[in-house]
């Protein structure tokens, strides 16, 4: 029995050691001490970025949206053959039905921007508008009764209206985003907002990590940059990388200008805009603070 346990002790030990010497805490619960960052003006070798594109998000099958008819199905309905109250859709929700949602909200002026895919505040603040046109209660949840009428007043998005090319629309700026030299950065909106002083210099889209290598929320800053940089974990390309949360940087990604939101990243904030973001990249300076946000 010692014997044994030694030997699972021995295993537990190695893998962590692996672990910490390959950087991966992407959710930041990582109890070792991370290396001490280099200097600003270029990435020195052994530095160990989190993040780089990944090669296998695929786009949402056409079974992912939304089943039209749910609402209408005898589950969703009360004996007495009314709509039932049931949450369908609601706040914090992530998924493609969501994204469905947001696109039939838009095409009839109550949602202003590219869906998302995101449950939040903004969405449900058009649900509401929407019932509240409608003369239905104003929940900001989508139960039955709400989807059929969006059903009705709508018709079935097309994939550029699902996941159109356009800039997105930039959020409501989060309150630490009003002071200073801020690279402002939205979940639910999906963008970069490079702000001094509470006044926007330029933006552009974002993507993020997935569920299993999320980007990590909070305060952060500006650690150091490197124009041309890869990633010695996954050994592909990280142009114009701004480094803020042990690893995880902001960075060009050619997969994202190739393939959109059908993909993410392993933790790092993507721009697909090289140009806007080779601009920003010669104005930002280590040190500048880093919001990122829901």
């Amino acid at each position: 029995m010692k014997r044994s346990s030694a030997v699972i002790r021995r295993v537990v030990l190695a893998a962590a050691a692996v672990a910490l010497a390959a950087g991966c805490t992407p959710d930041g619960s990582g109890t070792g001490t991370p290396a001490a960052p280099p200097s600003a003006s270029a990435g020195t070798p052994g530095a160990t970025p989190t993040d780089a594109p990944t090669s296998d998000g695929k786009p949402p099958s056409p079974s992912a949206t939304f089943p039209t008819e749910s609402p209408s199905d005898p589950a969703s309905a009360d004996p007495s053959g009314t709509p039932s109250a049931k949450r369908l859709l609601g706040d914090g929700d992530e998924n493609e039905q969501v994204r469905e949602l947001q696109a039939r909200l838009r095409q009839l002026d109550f949602f202003d921007r590219a869906p998302t895919g995101f449950y939040g505040t903004m969405t449900a603040g058009a649900v509401k508008k929407f019932q509240a046109r409608r003369g239905l209660p104003e929940t900001g949840t989508v139960d039955g009764t709400t989807w059929r009428q969006l059903l009705s007043a709508s018709r079935k998005p097309t994939a550029d209206e699902l996941k159109p090319a356009t800039t997105n629309q930039l959020d409501t700026p989060d309150p630490r985003c009003m002071t200073g030299r801020v690279l402002c950065i939205s979940k639910e909106s999906r963008t970069l907002a490079w702000m001094i002083d509470g006044r926007v210099v330029s933006s552009m889209d974002v993507r993020f990590g997935s569920e299993n290598t999320p980007t990590r929320e909070g305060l952060f800053k500006v650690e150091w940059k490197a124009r041309d940089w890869t990633s010695t974990i996954y050994h592909t390309p990280m142009p114009y990388a701004m480094f803020f949360s042990r690893g995880q940087a902001v960075h060009y990604s050619a997969d994202f200008a190739a393939r959109g939101y059908a993909g993410a990243s392993h933790g790092c904030v993507n721009v697909r805009d090289r140009a806007k973001l080779s601009a920003l990249f010669d104005q930002v300076k280590p040190g500048d603070k880093v919001v990122v946000h829901w």
